[in-house]
């Protein structure tokens, strides 16, 4: 689960870069790994003189000095990685690419949480954070709401509704497709469908084409529901009654957020320095122009490290991953749904081992014992059943089998990501190194 918070901090400069060097310690950043420095140079102190270089153009400032951003998730949901590219999507439309900031992630505490500290003074307008976007003191709401909305697109779960309780995230959405029971399974073909589709209309008319009736009525109270035909399932669904993702305004959310998340695929760290304020920022340009060939750098190596010299080699690559990824995700499929039928299988057995040896059951314990033996005569004809202690032996073997097939997953999908954000780095620094030489030569760009 996400939470975010916003204070303001009121300090000198030896103060904020105390403040800086709290957040970027190498001991709770992974040797300093996990940091990003935007519009500022890459050291607590440096950082601290931008800041006051940008304050000192400005009018009006007040004794606020900078704003402290804190962005939190239960216990490990997510990984380092995951949870840096989160706080940038979040600074990038909370603060609009108008601000100076340092961020950082902890991994020294029980559960992942981030640090970012912005400038109160805006380098695009030198008006202060409250002006601009603060007025009518709404600036933690308009966090929550922001950081929200990456939450969702993250699989994060969150509560934004007063008497909402915890949401779904995707980590449940993909236990449940594994689940038995029709509901399960609706979900699982609405999420499915969720993906294919790039509008609620296109929604409807695929959903409509798996053999599942939907109907909506968007001038109910009642806005959809779904009835999957021929599989155990008798009365139509409200979307709400199957989770608050399943609710018409929510699939709506989800797929305008699946296509936003698609239009704007391995946004790059390359800074684009057409931008207005670069361009009348001599100091910005210079820091930006370093930052983008650092980063150009950084990806050169990978691809090298990679042994990946051509365009070819880096295509064949990519589908050679990708295809190793499905065969992956494949095995995993197959693994996991062993699993379940072993533990349905398994709590049978366990049942019936429990109350067979016993000659005076209790009504609900005879209850309980003709059930299941009922269900393992569907299952097993034959009367032969499975040895207990063999089979669970056999689910050991399998989720451990699961974990490594996992880990492997991982490992491959990352290696995919690397490959196609080193590709897009390039192809972003090399139009801003072709559009800066037009601009030289006098050319229209």
């Amino acid at each position: 689960m996400g939470y975010t918070s916003i204070k303001s901090m009121s300090c000198n400069k030896e103060s904020l870069v105390e403040s800086l060097k709290y957040i970027v310690n190498p001991v709770k950043t992974d040797k300093g790994l996990l940091t990003e420095f935007y519009g500022c140079a890459s050291s607590p102190k440096m950082a601290a003189d931008d800041f006051f270089t940008v304050r000192e153009k400005g009018t009006g400032l007040g004794n606020v000095t900078a704003q402290r951003i804190l962005i939190s998730f239960k216990g490990h949901e997510v990984t380092p990685e995951q949870a840096m590219v989160i706080g940038g999507e979040i600074a990038e439309k909370y603060l609009g690419e108008k601000y100076q900031y340092v961020m950082a992630v902890h991994t020294n505490t029980n559960n992942i949480h981030i640090h970012l500290i912005f400038n109160n003074v805006s380098f695009e307008n030198f008006r202060t954070f409250e002006y601009c976007e603060n007025r009518g003191g709404n600036a933690a709401k308009n966090l929550q709401e922001v950081s929200n909305e990456v939450f969702a697109t993250a699989g994060i779960s969150v509560i934004d509704n007063p008497g909402e309780k915890t949401k779904k995230c995707y980590y449940e959405w993909q236990q449940d497709k594994l689940g038995k029971s029709w509901k399960s399974r609706l979900r699982f073909e609405i999420d499915e469908t969720i993906l294919q589709s790039d509008s609620f209309d296109n929604f409807l008319k695929k959903i409509r084409e798996k053999n599942i009736e939907c109907i909506y009525t968007p001038q109910n109270a009642i806005k959809i529901k779904f009835r999957m035909n021929g599989d155990g399932q008798s009365k139509f669904a409200r979307g709400r009654t199957l989770g608050w993702y399943y609710d018409e305004p929510q699939i709506r959310r989800r797929i305008e957020q699946l296509q936003l998340q698609s239009a704007k695929q391995h946004k790059t760290k390359i800074i684009d320095t057409q931008r207005d304020v670069f361009q009348t920022s001599g100091g910005l340009l210079h820091w930006a122009e370093l930052e983008n060939m650092k980063e150009a750098s950084k990806m050169i190596n990978f691809l090298t490290d990679c042994e990946i010299q051509s365009q070819q080699s880096l295509e064949d690559k990519a589908v050679s991953s990708f295809n190793a990824k499905m065969a992956l995700v494949k095995r995993l499929n197959g693994l996991q749904n062993r699993i379940d039928d072993n533990n349905d299988i398994i709590k049978l057995l366990r049942t019936y081992k429990k109350y067979k040896p016993q000659k005076n059951r209790t009504t609900t314990e005879e209850k309980k014992y003709q059930s299941v033996v009922k269900k393992l005569n569907e299952m097993f004809p034959d009367k032969i059943l499975p040895n207990l202690e063999r089979l669970e032996r056999e689910q050991s073997e399998l989720i451990e089998k699961r974990k490594k097939t996992n880990e492997e997953y991982e490992k491959i999908n990352a290696e995919l990501k690397e490959i196609e954000y080193a590709q897009k780095s390039l192809d972003d620094y090399l139009k801003t190194v072709k559009t800066k030489t037009k601009s030289k030569n006098g050319q229209s760009i």
